[in-house]
């Protein structure tokens, strides 16, 4: 199971926004791309988004459902990967301060990727995970942001 965490800068309700924007998947999710709406309305319960995720010379057509959905708090995914199998991905935004501390937590539900789960594969999400949360807390960001636009400040010295 891959669970990580990330502190980002903005409160929760912006980072709903950008996750509630199925036109910014792509630019988050890593791997993603030519991403569509397949039906109903996201990040709504039920709504569905298909896209391609390239790997090697592979070309694996995706789709992602929701499957729970409360605003500014919880987001679970099933993202169905054909004949690699479902995962389960979910994601928790609490309040910490003025900004979010998003949980991130992906792991195989049926097929393929369940059975070839491994400590190797959780390392491999790993590496992934991190990068994809480092492009959605810059996506939540924005340029606007104070980690972004103040100049980091040298430390007082310790006599």
């Amino acid at each position: 199971m891959a669970v990580r965490h990330r502190l980002i800068n903005k409160p929760p309700e912006d980072v709903w926004g950008v996750l509630s924007d199925a036109k910014q998947y792509g630019d988050w999710v890593v791997g993603t791309s030519q991403v569509e709406p397949d039906e109903g309305r996201w990040p709504e319960l039920g709504a569905a988004l298909q896209y391609e995720i390239k790997i090697g010379p592979l070309t694996l057509h995706n789709r992602t459902v929701v499957r729970r959905s409360e605003p500014t708090a919880v987001l679970e995914l099933e993202a169905d990967s054909g004949p690699l199998g479902t995962a389960r991905i979910a994601m928790e935004l609490r309040p910490w301060g003025e900004h979010t501390l998003l949980t991130f937590d992906e792991h195989p539900l049926r097929g393929a990727g369940g059975s070839l789960h491994n400590g190797l594969l959780d390392a491999v999400q790993q590496m992934r995970h991190r990068v994809m949360l480092g492009r959605l807390a810059r996506l939540c960001e924005g340029a606007e942001s104070p980690a972004r636009t103040t100049p980091e400040q040298p430390r007082p010295r310790r006599a």
